[in-house]
């Protein structure tokens, strides 16, 4: 498997969007409730495309999404997108079949329910994984006690040491050949991933951490959209 890069020219950003964010309880998916006058997807992709490096983004949708395109942010030229999958690897595999066309070496994957992310730590994952061959994921160490459940009675098995642990985040960034090289052979190998780092794992790469804040949060629940708007509104 090639690890081969050359100099980062621009960075191509991948959006997964084709959820529909049951957990919600909304009658629109989470990427598209707003937080004042702009959707979570359209914080999501500002930010992305503040930075220098970030040339372009591509937004992977659900088949029958019918909001994207009526979002103002939609007619910027450095957006594009495609049909997403039913597992998220499905969507970004999409995503990097698209880039691939585009001449670059570098993808960030980014989650669209994320509205919160901050410059600073876009950029310091930038800049770090550019000299990792492997790629980088920012993440933040756990700080709460972690317990592990007696599988099928939800009880405490146990207390898991949490002094090598982290929550993984995103933007996750990796050279693009590598992440299409390692998501192909962990989907022929029935392998279910939950994130881009995990498909790097699996085929014996260890990504770099880079430390992110805490507040970059994922709206997954209804609790976490007031908790977003806070952020966004005090920053």
């Amino acid at each position: 498997m090639s690890q081969s890069v050359g100099l980062p020219l621009n960075i191509v950003a991948i959006l997964p969007a084709a959820g529909i964010g049951s957990r919600m309880q909304s009658d629109c998916p989470k990427q598209y409730l707003s937080i004042g006058d702009k959707t979570i997807i359209e914080y999501a992709i500002n930010m992305l495309l503040s930075h220098p490096m970030v040339q372009h983004v591509i937004v992977a949708l659900h088949p029958q999404d019918s909001v994207f395109a009526t979002l103002p942010i939609s007619t910027d030229e450095r957006i594009s997108t495609v049909t997403g999958g039913a597992e998220r690897s499905d969507s970004v595999l999409a995503g990097l079949e698209l880039a691939k066309t585009m001449n670059v070496d570098w993808v960030l994957v980014h989650d669209a329910a994320r509205p919160c992310l901050r410059y600073a730590d876009l950029d310091n994952l930038i800049q770090s994984t550019l000299k990792a061959k492997q790629g980088g994921i920012l993440a933040m160490p756990v700080r709460d006690t972690m317990k592990r459940e007696v599988i099928g009675a939800q009880t405490i098995s146990h207390t898991v040491d949490r002094s090598a642990l982290w929550h993984a985040l995103t933007p996750q960034m990796f050279p693009l050949e590598l992440l299409y090289e390692c998501i192909t052979r962990a989907h022929q190998e029935g392998v279910v991933l939950t994130d881009e780092a995990s498909a790097l794992e699996h085929c014996g790469f260890h990504p770099l951490l880079v430390s992110g804040r805490s507040d970059n949060i994922k709206v997954t629940r209804p609790e976490d959209l007031a908790l977003a708007t806070f952020y966004l509104t005090h920053p």
